[in-house]
């Protein structure tokens, strides 16, 4: 779980400290740059499998299309960041499982990881290991007993008694020298045992994603974490196909294998011991599936797995109250969205940070609460102790639609805005002072995030434009024809259109 993300440098992320709690929704105009922080959560997440030129060419940007690795480092006319920092506080599961399939159990569960990238010089000796160089990279626990100054969202005190686990020790990753002598070092868990140390200059990787084995427990158990920070963009055409009874039992970010996942959810719920038969407590999973889709759609009866013998196949259908069968393809967007969502509800294996991006595409408005509700309840519940029914997961979601601010509960949202940032001048290059535009962020007054010491509070002005039209659209020829002008309607508004 990331409680805390600090960027400089990346995109447009000027100096961005952000808070999260279990589920936060980021509301904002198109173009401010809401995404660049979700490319930022996922950059940190590729640079656990990848090369650091992989990881930069993975982010949705210029350099994704051209090859130009500078396109990620923030840019000012002909003036780019020299370098990238990234800070993140996070709650790690106490325990998990190294690459080989061994269990592994972490000294802590609350630390931070840090990292500053730069482009490597022309002239660098090391140019061999890539155009990005790695000039920092750390890792340290958090005292447990300082927990109350990282966890400021509201939870219980059982919440939080079961996700803090172990006990303050050294340095998991350090880095010491400077320049060509600089080290980066991956320290044992504990104040003594063996050191992996690399020169900074010669490294095309991040340390942290080369623990393979529970020799080094905690840095594997945050690799772990971060490799499960993912962005679903929810494809239509991946969550219509039928799978084989071969395919793979955990949903991709783009929803492929929603019929394994399904049916191995049943299955996996289904085969317990007790007076309950294994086909009943199969039922009742679909059971909580369809009552859940049925928030969505009402005409919904039974949600299940089709499995064609003769093809081998697996086919989702979902029933409705006249008995007629729908399969998935024959499903909306929004109705396949909304399942394949709830399936990762019941998923109690599926854990880590879910970013989501504006989640009112294919929901008509009644039915935006429902999916409100839906993301909510993914999130672990900070009121109950976490166990199999609630997991450590997160969920981040980004908006501009009205629909979904208003709805969004008062502490969970965040709103981004574009506001002056001045670079002071470098007599060093001879760059004068340089006024940009860069991404900030900021809370509702009177939530929890107000308690942080500047952080910036947004005034009334910054929700009008989800509380009402603007006079320039109520001005136009276009608002004098629209619905919401309409005489008969104007009574049934909370916010008549000429307000």
């Amino acid at each position: 779980m990331l409680t805390r993300l600090k960027v400089s440098g990346f995109k447009n992320l000027v100096d961005v400290d952000v808070r999260f709690g279990p589920f936060t929704c980021i509301a904002g105009p198109n173009g401010v740059g809401k995404s660049n922080l979700f490319d930022a959560i996922l950059f940190l997440s590729a640079l656990t499998d990848r090369t650091l030129a992989e990881a930069a060419l993975s982010v949705r940007s210029e350099s994704e299309r051209t090859g130009d690795l500078r396109g990620i480092f923030h840019c000012v006319g002909d003036t780019r960041a020299e370098a990238i920092r990234f800070e993140a506080d996070m709650i790690l599961p106490a325990k998990g499982t190294d690459e080989l399939g061994q269990p592994v159990e972490g000294s802590i569960t609350l630390v931070r990881y840090s990292l500053v990238l730069g482009l490597r010089a022309e002239d660098s000796p090391s140019k061999e290991a890539g155009p990005l160089e790695l000039i920092e990279e750390t890792l340290v626990p958090l005292r447990l007993g300082e927990a109350p100054q990282h966890l400021l969202f509201p939870h219980s005190r059982e919440w939080r008694q079961s996700v803090l686990k172990g006990r303050h020790t050294a340095k998991f990753i350090s880095t010491e020298g400077e320049g060509l002598q600089r080290m980066v070092r991956l320290h044992q868990d504990g104040r003594s045992g063996r050191l992996f140390t690399r020169p900074t200059a010669s490294l095309p990787r991040t340390l942290l994603s080369t623990v393979q084995a529970g020799e080094y427990p905690t840095a594997m158990l945050v690799r772990r974490e971060m490799q499960s920070w993912r962005l679903l963009h929810l494809e239509s055409s991946a969550l219509r196909r039928p799978d084989p009874c071969t395919a793979p039992t955990k949903m991709t970010a783009e929803g492929a294998h929603l019929p394994a996942a399904l049916n191995h959810l049943a299955r996996q719920n289904g085969n317990g011991t007790g007076k309950v038969s294994s086909d009943v407590k199969e039922s009742a999973v679909l059971a909580n599936i369809a009552n859940r889709l049925a928030e969505l759609i009402e005409d919904v009866r039974e949600v299940k797995v089709n499995r064609d013998e003769t093809r081998q196949l697996f086919t989702v259908q979902v029933k409705s109250r006249d008995g007629t069968v729908h399969p998935a393809s024959a499903l909306s967007d929004g109705t396949l969205r909304f399942l394949a969502l709830a399936v990762t509800e019941f998923d109690g294996q599926s854990g880590g940070v879910l970013c989501f991006e504006e989640p009112e595409n294919g929901i008509h408005p009644r039915r935006i609460h429902s999916m409100l509700r839906l993301l909510q309840d993914i999130a672990t519940d900070t009121d109950s102790p976490l166990d199999e029914e609630n997991p450590l997961r997160q969920v981040i979601i980004n908006t501009h639609s009205p629909s979904v601010v208003l709805q969004t509960p008062a502490d969970s949202l965040l709103v981004a805005e574009l506001v002056e940032g001045v670079r002071p001048p470098d007599r060093q290059s001879g760059i004068t002072q340089i006024r940009f535009r860069q991404l900030q962020f900021s809370c509702l007054e009177g939530t929890w995030r107000q308690k942080i010491k500047g952080h910036r509070i947004s005034g009334k002005g910054d929700l009008l434009a989800y509380l009402n039209p603007s006079a320039a659209e109520r001005d136009s020829d276009v608002a004098k024809r629209r619905v919401m002008d309409r005489d008969d309607l104007q009574l049934l508004m909370t916010f008549p259109s000429g307000a």
